[in-house]
């Protein structure tokens, strides 16, 4: 679990991270769709913040155009809870975990 986040629950703050890799996933349509692995998350004052997160590739990551592995990004995020597991029709496969996640990523931008 990502105890930094957790004491941020529900706020709106400002983050720094490198982009490592792309990746993706399957949506709710059945569609494959684009994902970007994040390390080194860091809140604005340079505390950690999680040490990986993914997150979909939105139009505000496409706008930077392609991302290299390295590659400085900042952003303002909504810190926000989920529960963390396996379910098949509506049954938990895993316990179930509380973790936390970045939402609503804008402003993105890489800094000079």
């Amino acid at each position: 679990m990502r105890k930094e986040l957790e004491k941020k629950d529900e706020q709106r703050l400002k983050f720094s991270a490198v982009f490592t890799r792309y990746g993706s996933k399957v949506n709710w349509n059945g569609y494959s769709e684009t994902t970007l692995l994040l390390t080194k998350i860091c809140f604005e004052d340079g505390a950690s913040a999680a040490d990986h997160l993914w997150v979909s590739e939105t139009q505000g990551f496409r706008d930077l155009g392609t991302l290299r592995p390295g590659d400085r990004l900042e952003f303002e995020a909504r810190v926000a809870g989920y529960e963390k597991g396996y379910k098949y029709r509506g049954k938990a496969l895993t316990p179930a975990k509380q973790d936390f996640k970045l939402n609503r990523l804008t402003k993105i931008r890489k800094p000079e």
